[in-house]
């Protein structure tokens, strides 16, 4: 006989839509999983990632598949070793951590050894379009400190000097989402020098950015589908300055947290990304990225409604969360 639990799917509009360069969505499918040991309950969330192979189907049967093996709540490191990392063991692992703040009254960030944990300020997401509407849309977010641009190739000079007209004075990073090449990496990495843009997130395709070692990186340049656990880091030294982690992606926070401290004892800059969740997806990232040099956990910002109670967001500083919405 297994303990109570609950898988249930959610979808929440997205303010307009999001584009990337492998396409655009209007909405966010996400999974939430609630487990319980009689007295108290843990949440944590997920957002399958078609990218990785992962539907939403897949991700349910993969967690009750899990959890059905199980007589009681799993520890944590138990759960690692039966589950692969990605989407479906980050809900589960983010419900374990909560459960333990819950029923022990030590909240997260305390076992994390974060006494006070401080507001930080988000990147804000420009999803790709032309060159003339993704100008229009960094002057509406021209207010923000921190831009994050998405890029899509060819074309991509144009929309960076665009993006930079349009926001003169804030920070920008980019993220290609693999979609340059070799022979345009020279020419754009030009232009983001240009546009005096902090970071470029993912320009080739992950299995063949071995080039990467072989060329200049005057700004730096931060892994995102090529990286998932503490594991894949050694494969990177070389190519990568700096790495985004996201809990879909490393499988929890437990992972997450081990691929931070080899990542540091590595030299790689860390970034904290997200996918397009809730805040509830979000609040364990908030934690973890307390020491980030870029916080990217825009997710609820690009919802056209946020679930309640959720996380406060100020412009685009982004407070821990509270003990209702998690840990």
């Amino acid at each position: 006989m297994t303990f109570p639990f609950s898988v249930d799917v959610e979808s929440w509009p997205i303010a307009g839509s999001f584009v990337i360069s492998r396409g655009a969505r209007t909405e966010a499918h996400v999974v939430v999983v609630s487990l319980g040991d009689g007295a108290a309950t843990g949440r944590g969330e997920c957002v399958p990632y078609a990218r990785y192979g992962e539907t939403v189907d897949g991700v349910i049967d993969t967690i009750q598949t899990a959890l059905a093996g199980f007589a009681a709540p799993p520890d944590r490191e138990a759960l690692r070793a039966a589950m692969p990392p990605g989407a479906a063991r980050n809900a589960v692992d983010c419900a374990l951590w909560d459960l333990e703040a819950k029923r022990s009254g030590i909240p997260v960030a305390e076992r994390l050894g974060l006494a006070a944990p401080r507001a930080l300020v988000t990147a804000y997401t420009l999803s790709l379009g032309t060159p003339e509407s993704m100008e229009q849309a960094a002057r509406i977010a021209a207010h923000r400190p921190l831009l994050k641009v998405k890029l899509g190739g060819d074309g991509d000079r144009d929309r960076i000097a665009a993006v930079r007209r349009g926001a003169p004075a804030s920070r920008i990073i980019v993220d290609a989402n693999e979609a340059w090449s070799a022979e345009n990496f020279d020419a754009n990495m030009r232009a983001c020098v240009a546009a005096g843009v902090e970071l470029i997130e993912q320009p080739l395709p992950a299995g063949r950015d071995d080039w990467l070692r072989h060329a200049e990186r005057p700004v730096p340049v931060c892994a995102d589908e090529s990286l998932h656990v503490a594991d894949d880091l050694g494969r990177l030294v070389g190519r990568y300055d700096a790495i985004n982690i996201k809990l879909d992606k490393t499988g929890g926070l437990t992972e997450a947290l081990r691929l931070r401290a080899a990542a540091e004892t590595n030299g790689f800059a860390l970034m904290v990304g997200c996918m397009v969740g809730t805040s509830l997806a979000m609040a364990p990232a908030v934690l973890l990225a307390q020491d980030a040099a870029f916080v990217d956990l825009d997710g609820p910002l690009l919802l056209a409604r946020d679930r309640t109670p959720g996380l406060v967001y100020e412009g685009s500083l982004v407070s821990p969360p509270s003990p209702a919405l998690w840990g």
